[in-house]
């Protein structure tokens, strides 16, 4: 079982770095720049970004790609990844938008709409491929 968790984090890890990678880097970057400008660091904080995805891979794991692996779901993985995701990007895109000033609306909202997105896409993809590999 514990065997089938790593890859699980693995996959799963590996899938949502990639996802938001782009998204960060080729999608929504002029998005990001324009509305929070000086606001953004020149150069990411790459620790406290390596920090944050190895922490909430885990929480993907066990929120929403464990109970989809005991269910024997795909749906399960896919709709607890996507209520993690944002239940966790509302708390921060929300908490940003009440406590800092001229922080958009519109950043909360498609940021929380992205998170949900992206941990569902990688909870359900974790899933398929922990699926393949443990049941051959």
């Amino acid at each position: 079982m514990m065997a089938q968790y790593l890859a699980a984090y693995g996959f799963t890890a590996a899938i949502f770095l990639v996802i938001d990678l782009i998204w960060l880097s080729q999608i929504a970057k002029t998005f990001y720049s324009e509305r929070l400008g000086d606001l953004l660091l020149d150069k990411p904080n790459m620790g406290a970004a390596a920090g944050f995805y190895a922490i909430y891979v885990v929480g993907i794991i066990i929120f929403s790609v464990a109970p989809a692996l005991r269910a024997g779901s795909p749906t399960t993985a896919l709709a607890y990844g996507a209520l993690f995701g944002f239940f966790a990007y509302a708390t921060y895109d929300m908490t940003n938008y009440a406590t800092l000033r001229n922080w958009p609306l519109e950043v909360s909202l498609v940021d929380t709409a992205w998170g949900a997105c992206l941990t569902g896409v990688s909870a359900l993809l974790g899933y398929l491929l922990t699926r393949l590999i443990f049941q051959a």
